[in-house]
């Protein structure tokens, strides 16, 4: 584990109010960037800590994925004592990050400009489903919907067959990662101008604006694109195949040099002369045609030799990995990329590390995610100068909580 001094945002105090996903995303990548973050949890903990089918000890495999690096409190803010502390650490800190519902602040008590006006530092960044503004935004949203309400379900599956969401929690990780780049470029203009900012996104607008050229393709040429597949719209050798060992595998020649390439690697030169694919275009208006020859070519060899024999040849090759093959490699590839946590208790774990490198900061942060309301005395105790006396008081009273989550 590196010295936590070497990461580009040490120092910086961060209260994150967020559950399920796209909030403890979000604030997990300011984590391993070396923020101090102090989750603040309900009585009951974070929703997510409680997810089936896998658990470590108390908590789900989904929490643990989304919360390393931070320490947690579970204050009651329903009381007036817990409104007060949570009050308290707002005026400790840099940055608030939470994902409740546009208004639920205001109506638990924590009216934003009110905060803002005594604190003109303080970042406050909200995630929501469809922003704080606009005709949408008293509307619930989980991932699924923002997928499909913005477009990208539509694109995704085979043509002719039903929608699909994406694998991954596009819709939620998508708005956790737009946010933490907000907050960012928030912490640096409070720098230059001394001020910090209110932070909106929403989990609709960031799925749209993932759309890319797809979204152009509708906008500029007033196309509808529809199910992707394994496919691509407008390059036809950019797309999956499968091998005669049944094994998927991918190919991305997308320019000149690439489908040259790809025609000898399959042993169809022939190809390269044929007037039907002597460019771009030309292979995309005939991509039937071709694919009717790349189809039963594919076959005729295992998918490992494929990726072989084509990245000889300049061509972008790949196999599709399960979800543990890639983990294996990536245990492998001396990235980082799969960090071993254990925590008091004695339970390890693994995690997906961050994909971020910082020069002069070598090793990682690898902290295991906390335990509910683990942290209250050592973070009251260095953010409020609070007696351990007033903290129990506090575990006696039930404004603060630790253990089981509900």
């Amino acid at each position: 584990m590196s010295d936590i001094s070497s990461r580009p945002l040490a120092g910086y105090r961060i209260l994150d109010m967020t559950t399920f996903l796209s909030g403890p995303f979000c604030t997990q990548v300011l984590a391993d960037m070396g923020a101090d973050v102090v989750k603040v949890e309900a009585p009951g903990g974070d929703s997510s800590r409680v997810i089936p089918p896998h658990f470590v000890g108390e908590d789900s495999a989904y929490y643990l994925a989304n919360n390393r690096n931070k320490r947690s409190l579970a204050i009651d803010m329903k009381s007036p004592e817990g409104l007060t502390l949570v009050r308290r650490l707002i005026g400790e800190v840099d940055v608030v990050v939470e994902n409740f519902r546009p208004g639920v602040p205001a109506r638990l008590g924590l009216d934003v400009e009110q905060i803002r006006a005594e604190q003109p530092r303080l970042i406050w960044a909200s995630i929501s489903g469809f922003g704080q503004t606009g005709s949408m935004r008293d509307k619930p949203a989980y991932d699924m919907i923002v997928q499909a309400l913005s477009g990208v379900m539509s694109l995704t599956g085979e043509p002719n067959r039903p929608s699909v969401r994406l694998g991954i929690p596009a819709g939620d990780t998508v708005a956790g990662l737009y946010t933490a780049i907000a907050i960012n470029a928030a912490l640096a203009d409070r720098e230059r101008c001394g001020e910090g900012r209110v932070v909106d996104v929403s989990m609709l607008d960031c799925q749209l604006a993932m759309l890319s050229y797809q979204s152009a393709y509708a906008l500029i040429a007033g196309a509808t694109p529809s199910h992707q597949g394994a496919r691509h719209d407008s390059i036809p050798t950019y797309r999956s195949f499968i091998a005669g060992d049944d094994r998927e595998l991918v190919i991305t020649a997308n320019t000149e040099r690439m489908w040259q390439g790809l025609c000898r690697g399959l042993g169809h030169s022939e190809l390269i002369d044929d007037p039907r694919f002597s460019d771009g275009g030309r292979r995309l208006e005939n991509c039937k045609a071709l694919w009717a020859i790349l189809e039963p070519a594919f076959r005729q060899r295992a998918a490992t030799e494929w990726v072989e024999t084509l990245s000889t040849e300049g061509v972008p090759v790949a196999l599709i990995k399960t979800v543990p093959e890639a983990l294996e490699d990536a245990r492998t590839s001396g990235r980082d990329m799969i960090l071993p946590l254990e925590d008091a208790d004695g339970h390890h774990i693994e995690v997906v590390g961050n994909p971020v490198k910082f020069a002069n900061a070598d090793g990682h942060l690898a902290r295991y995610p906390p335990e509910l309301g683990r942290n209250a005395a050592e973070v009251l105790g260095e953010w409020l100068d609070m007696p351990v006396a007033e903290v129990e008081a506090m575990h006696a009273n039930g404004v603060l909580r630790e253990g089981r989550p509900a």
